[in-house]
């Protein structure tokens, strides 16, 4: 039996992407939607693991390997991206770091049903606060468009592609690039 069209992306296919581009470091805090994929990481011999004790840290850390010659990537949830806005502007977008961050687009498809769109204008009181939404996936784009950071959506394994993509332009524009995943890891 075949699985449904739209399962979402599967962490082994995301695996395989960052082994055939040469990542060599995941920085980065397991949420539910990552663990799989963070349990593959841990064990794969081509990769090393450097769990973070916040998101903050988490660019911190990889700006650092990438200095030492590694080619690390970042791997968070979108409410960690909120509160990592001081060390990704300030240490990863001001040092050029070419870094591919996989963020889990938390509360995606709540938003998506409540027929919220993050392009038509900055959040109101009433849609940050509506019972139904999670209100980082409100903030997430936004705040990703006025920190300057490019980012793709990834929902499916048809989404490969767009990680050596991100990863490419990444490095030709010598600053992070967002994949937003948009489904839990599987």
């Amino acid at each position: 039996m075949s699985p449904p069209a739209d399962t979402g992306p599967r962490a082994n296919v995301l695996h395989a992407a960052l082994v055939d581009l040469g990542v060599s470091y995941i920085v980065g805090i397991p949420d539910n939607a990552s663990a799989v994929l963070f349990d593959l990481i841990l064990r794969d011999p081509s990769m090393s693991l450097v769990p973070a004790t916040r998101e903050g840290e988490a660019f911190a850390i990889a700006s650092g390997l990438w200095l030492g010659g590694r080619h690390p990537a970042v791997i968070i949830q979108n409410t960690g991206l909120l509160e990592s806005g001081d060390s990704l502007r300030g240490t990863a977008v001001r040092m050029g770091v070419p870094l591919l961050c996989l963020i889990g687009y938390r509360g995606y498809a709540k938003m998506k049903e409540a027929h919220l769109d993050p392009h038509a204008g900055p959040p109101t009181r009433t849609t940050l606060t509506q019972s139904d939404v999670d209100s980082v996936a409100l903030l997430t784009e936004p705040t990703l468009r006025a920190w300057g950071i490019p980012y793709h959506l990834y929902s499916t394994d048809d989404d490969a592609p767009l990680v050596a993509e991100a990863w490419a332009q990444a490095h030709r524009e010598a600053r992070p690039v967002a994949l937003l995943l948009t489904h839990a890891s599987s």
